[in-house]
């Protein structure tokens, strides 16, 4: 199993989650700021089964907005993390 930490702009987050909820992958949103700017992020955590991480991923790329040529901030920063224990109550 996988958690991939997703730290996206605000204003990505609502198109983020709903792509990877339509696909029936688990999404909880954090509020975040980070950057030179402090600009308001949103940490975006997802667990998924091995054989699910590119399909995750995918959607995730899938659902941000294409960056401007002009910008140097990135869309999106994605972590990867390997889960060895997961319990859900």
């Amino acid at each position: 199993m996988k958690l991939i930490l997703a730290i996206v702009p605000d204003t990505s987050s609502e198109p983020v989650s709903q792509a990877l909820t339509s696909h029936n992958f688990r999404v909880t949103g954090i509020a975040s700021t980070g950057g030179f700017l402090r600009r308001g992020k949103t940490t975006l955590l997802i667990g998924v089964e091995d054989d699910q991480l590119e399909q995750a991923l995918q959607q995730i790329r899938a659902a941000l907005p294409p960056q401007p040529a002009d910008s140097k901030e990135s869309r999106a920063v994605i972590f990867v993390l390997k889960v060895d224990h997961f319990d859900h109550f």
